[in-house]
């Protein structure tokens, strides 16, 4: 998967899954914690570095991206 479409999973997850203390583990298969870290940081920092066009292709606004992309590390 690559890392706009973690990104893009996350948030709709956030969307259809308004459940206060609802919790769903997104680790990919086999992925220790720090590899998590990594793919997070990763593709957080892509998220920032998608021009507008691409944004909206997947399906969010350009506030949507800053807010995910500051997200801390330790959060889904």
């Amino acid at each position: 998967m690559s890392g706009l479409s973690d990104v893009r999973l996350t948030l709709y997850q956030q969307e259809l899954l308004d459940i206060p203390g609802a919790r769903i583990d997104l680790r990919v298969p086999g992925e220790n914690r720090w590899q998590q870290f990594w793919r997070r940081v990763r593709t957080r920092k892509q998220l920032l570095e998608l021009s507008d066009e691409q944004l909206r292709d997947i399906g969010i606004s350009r506030e949507q991206a800053k807010l995910e992309a500051m997200r801390p590390f330790w959060r889904c």
